[in-house]
């Protein structure tokens, strides 16, 4: 399960009105990079990866919100269970801030995380 507080959802509520389709997904990926290791993407995405035979899902999808549903691929799905995605603004603007369960140590940016002590 992921989940976001209110006002994640309305940021990500406003950035869908702002540039995306109306049907389109939220899309959570983890990738490589950052300063600890791996790194959290946010984006839009109009489709839902399906394996060949159009049976078996690739991503998996959690409606989260009325306005927002969220799709994240296999593998970045492992490292996103029990996310808590929350936004936050202050004099400098605005981000997303993410509480893994996971995460073992973040960068101080709070983007990038690990799944390993060091």
């Amino acid at each position: 399960m992921i989940n976001l507080t209110e006002s994640a959802i309305a940021e990500i509520a406003r950035l869908k009105n702002y540039n995306s389709q109306p049907n389109s997904y939220l899309r959570i990926k983890v990738e490589q990079g950052g300063c600890a290791e791996l790194l959290y993407q946010l984006s839009f995405d109009e489709q839902v990866s399906k394996s060949q035979d159009e049976m078996a899902l690739l991503d998996r999808t959690f409606n989260h919100h009325k306005e927002i549903a969220i799709v994240v691929d296999e593998q970045s799905y492992n490292y996103v269970q029990d996310l808590v995605i929350d936004y936050a603004e202050d004099l400098m603007g605005g981000s997303f801030q993410y509480q893994n369960p996971q995460a073992k140590s973040h960068c101080n940016c709070g983007v990038s995380f690990s799944t390993e002590t060091n």
